[in-house]
């Protein structure tokens, strides 16, 4: 009889051992540490999101233009152009998170965006989901 293996990181059971940096940056000593992967990826996509193009020093190609979408009309075709360049992003800078569920609902009257994503990371059983609200 065949099963379906899931791994699990070696990190994940060690628990004082940090894997990542949570955001924001609130504790007393500046920063404060994750501690298991889904922590670490969650933390990783809202910072990939809260990032704009051009912005981070040696990798200019990292995050996004959602920000600068704020200031244009928001219509079908914009809300399109964004949901491909995240998908395209994710893929390319998250090779290990499968989206299972993606929205970007735009809402013109206050001129924000909410964007959801309902993801998983592949060979595990961890499956997690992030909602960002984009406002001017």
């Amino acid at each position: 009889m065949a099963f379906n293996s899931k791994r699990i990181n070696t990190l994940d059971l060690q628990p004082r051992k940090a894997v990542g940096v949570k955001l924001p940056f609130t504790a007393r000593a500046v920063f404060e540490s994750t501690f298991t992967t889904k922590d670490a990826t969650r933390t990783n996509i809202i910072n990939y999101f809260l990032t704009g193009v051009g912005e981070r020093y040696m990798n200019p190609g990292f995050g996004t233009t959602i920000r600068n979408l704020m200031f244009n009309n928001l219509t079908e075709n914009t809300t399109s152009e964004l949901e491909t360049e995240v998908r395209a992003g994710l893929n390319a800078y998250f090779p290990n998170i499968i989206t299972t569920e993606f929205r970007v609902d735009p809402l013109p009257d206050s001129n924000s965006i909410s964007l959801f994503i309902r993801y998983a990371i592949r060979d595990t059983n961890i499956d997690d989901e992030v909602l960002i609200n984009f406002e001017q």
